[in-house]
């Protein structure tokens, strides 16, 4: 792979996810502790909120390994082409990569949907 840079110039993208989903996972840390600590407050509604937890921590995770995919590609890429050795392994490592970002937008799709459906279900307890 000649193209060194690209897994590289895929990284502020990703690390953008990282940062908006750990936005996401702080604001629903702090939404279940204020449910935990209302006696009135539903466990069904905390157990969904804390599979929701389970989602986001698990997007937050393939982010993580997509990012650590992408800078041992393109490190293996540029150094594969500085010594004019074969990068085929930094080609896997990319696509790798590319299927842990896919592994995690697929999470926070499902997040989404589930966050929206919460949402209206709280909405019509308390109408």
């Amino acid at each position: 792979m000649e193209q060194w840079y690209v897994p590289i110039t895929i990284l502020p993208g990703i690390c953008l996810l990282i940062l908006s989903t750990s936005n996401i996972m702080i604001g629903l840390s702090k939404e279940i502790r204020r449910l935990l600590a209302d006696p009135d407050e539903e466990n069904i509604l905390i157990e969904r909120k804390l599979l929701q937890m389970k989602l986001i921590n698990r997007a937050m995770v393939f982010l993580y390994l997509s990012v650590a995919a992408f800078v041992v590609s393109g490190l293996l890429s540029g150094i594969a082409q500085t010594i004019s050795y074969d990068a085929t392994t930094s080609i896997y490592l990319l696509i790798i990569g590319m299927a842990f970002a896919m592994f995690a937008l697929l999470s926070l799709i499902i997040y989404s949907f589930r966050a929206v459906k919460i949402r209206q279900d709280q909405y019509h307890d308390k109408c």
